[in-house]
């Protein structure tokens, strides 16, 4: 009895984690929003990301054992490493960019754009599979995209704001396939080095296009932002995957857009258009399409089945009835069981 609690608390709090993940990054493009009326959108991009990395690596200080327990980084990880922090340069300020010429809450709900992106390289370069139902969220998203990109219901003209909110997106979804293959090492040290040299790339094209450094108030008020929504955020996502599984953590994190959007209209006062609710309505099917495509498709069970097979030297029908552990793919109207072969062998020499 007592294992079982001590297993429902872990769960329980990692559910937390991953809700909290998603709210703490939520809050990043709204408060943005305010702070880059006094801050430029590349320095904001620099300072969000030092905030993540100082603040991380502070943390990893704090908790030396926790850290030791991890594998680093190695030389064959340097080329995703590199392509990571490059392309977490490119991101946020693009990110800025969209949110500086555009509405907070369109900016927070074209983040989904990221799915496309992410599933549409990692099935061309990384040869991964999409499913049916993937490709009818993927095009979802997409029209989604397209709607919220559109400067009012009279124009077909695509606002600046939401392209460059859309380049974000792209830039993170090839980070985000830089940073899964290394994504087993150590969680401070990807924090760390996202945040710190991504950070200061930023930091220097903002000197080279001679934005003004802003007021040290600001400069807090950014550092602590980019600490709770990029540092805490992408700490607590880890963690909670660790336990709940990549696809229950992602259903989640899924949430992110949508808070970003209501605290938009709720503390920002952005109004609402008919062109932007059909948008609304149309990328929460395709999220929703998304949560389930990943949460059905991989799960495991014990299940029973019989095979027929080669015996002796002679082909005849031999049933075994059998029960196992095993990964149960479900994809459309089909569904398919993985064994080694090994395994198989073995159970039919034991009849």
């Amino acid at each position: 009895m007592g294992e079982k609690r001590k297993t429902m608390t872990t769960k329980v709090r990692a559910i937390l984690f991953a809700f909290l993940a998603a709210v703490f990054y939520a809050i990043n493009v709204p408060i943005s929003k305010v702070l880059l009326a006094h801050v430029g959108p590349t320095t904001m991009a620099a300072l969000l990301y030092l905030g993540a990395g100082i603040g991380i690596g502070g943390l990893s200080l704090m908790n030396r054992n926790d850290r030791e327990m991890a594998e680093g980084l190695s030389k064959p990880d340097l080329p995703y490493v590199l392509g990571m922090i490059v392309l977490d340069i490119a991101a946020p300020i693009f990110l800025m960019l969209g949110v500086s010429h555009g509405t907070s809450a369109n900016a927070s709900l074209l983040g989904n754009f990221e799915i496309v992106a992410t599933t549409i390289i990692a099935l061309f370069i990384f040869k991964e599979a999409v499913s049916k139902r993937l490709w009818l969220a993927i095009a979802l998203i997409t029209l989604s995209s397209i709607l919220l990109s559109l400067e009012g219901t009279d124009s077909f003209q695509f606002s600046s704001g939401s392209l460059f909110v859309i380049a974000a997106t792209i830039c993170w979804g090839f980070e985000n396939n830089c940073t899964r293959k290394i994504s087993s090492k150590s969680t401070y040290e990807i924090v760390v080095l996202k945040g710190i040299f991504s950070g200061l790339g930023s930091l220097v094209i903002a000197l080279v296009l001679h934005e003004k450094m802003p007021a040290i108030r600001y400069v807090i008020a950014a550092l602590v932002l980019g600490f709770v929504s990029y540092g805490l955020s992408i700490f607590l996502y880890v963690r909670a995957q660790n336990v709940l599984g990549a696809a229950k953590t992602s259903a989640y994190y899924a949430v992110a857009p949508f808070i970003g959007a209501l605290l938009s209209f709720v503390f920002l006062k952005e109004s609402l258009s008919w062109t932007y609710l059909i948008a609304l309505t149309v990328m929460i099917v395709g999220s929703v399409l998304v949560v389930v495509d990943t949460l059905i498709r991989h799960h495991a069970h014990l299940h029973s089945h019989t095979f027929t097979h080669t015996h002796d030297g002679t082909t005849h029908t031999h049933t075994v009835t059998h029960s196992h552990e095993h990964d149960h793919i479900t994809t459309d109207e089909k569904h398919g069981h993985h064994h080694s072969v090994k395994e198989l062998e073995n159970e039919m020499k034991t009849e």
